[in-house]
């Protein structure tokens, strides 16, 4: 989290908001192998926990069960050139991003818990398509239990949020919707519309 309280953000249903529509992070902890890190899709329960779900075969699948651990969801970002602030010769570059680290328990889930998991993750993702949403009652269910034998389920209890949203806060409005244009100009649309809405 960056040390700046100006770039903090602690409304649960924005951070609820964030996990939902990204979907997907980083799951760190430390094992008796040395620093492990897995990429995963991550859904909320809705209660302060997340839940994801690992291979059977990766590095922390064997260790997980009882560690705490960290997960971090990361947002959009983008360059920020001193251009955009005008003719200050006191301006240099940075980085705006997003970025939301959860701290916790992890418990394996059994397999109802992966499958409950399984179905709300891809609910949760199939309500961003067009309709008709796909849903699990319509794979074979003798070649999805066999995928499911292939994975393994975990639930992390949130006990620590740290956000960060670094969207220019520490600047004039007038300079950071400089910055929104500048950004929005290079294409980084979803980054000058987070800094218009929330800076």
């Amino acid at each position: 989290m960056h040390p700046n309280a100006a770039f903090r953000h602690d409304d649960p249903a924005l951070l609820e908001q964030l996990i939902r529509e990204i979907g997907f992070g980083m799951v760190f902890a430390t094992t008796p192998d040395g620093p492990r890190v897995a990429h995963v899709p991550l859904v909320s329960s809705g209660d302060g926990a997340v839940q994801f779900h690992l291979a059977r075969g990766n590095a922390l699948t064997r260790h997980l069960d009882g560690m705490v651990a960290l997960a971090v969801i990361n947002g959009p970002d983008a360059y920020v050139s001193p251009r955009w602030y005008g003719d200050d010769p006191n301006q240099v570059p940075t980085w705006n991003y997003v970025a939301l680290e959860l701290e916790g328990p992890v418990r394996r889930l059994d397999n109802d818990g992966l499958r409950a998991q399984l179905e709300a993750l891809s609910a949760q993702e199939e309500a961003k398509l067009p309709t008709p949403a796909w849903t699990m009652d319509k794979a074979d269910p003798d070649y999805t239990a066999k995928l499911m034998g292939a994975i393994v389920g975990f639930e992390m209890t949130v006990q620590a949020r740290r956000p960060t949203f670094k969207l220019s806060q520490n600047k004039p409005a007038d300079l950071r919707e400089q910055v929104a244009a500048g950004l929005e100009e290079a294409g980084s649309s979803a980054m000058a519309a987070m800094m218009r809405g929330l800076a």
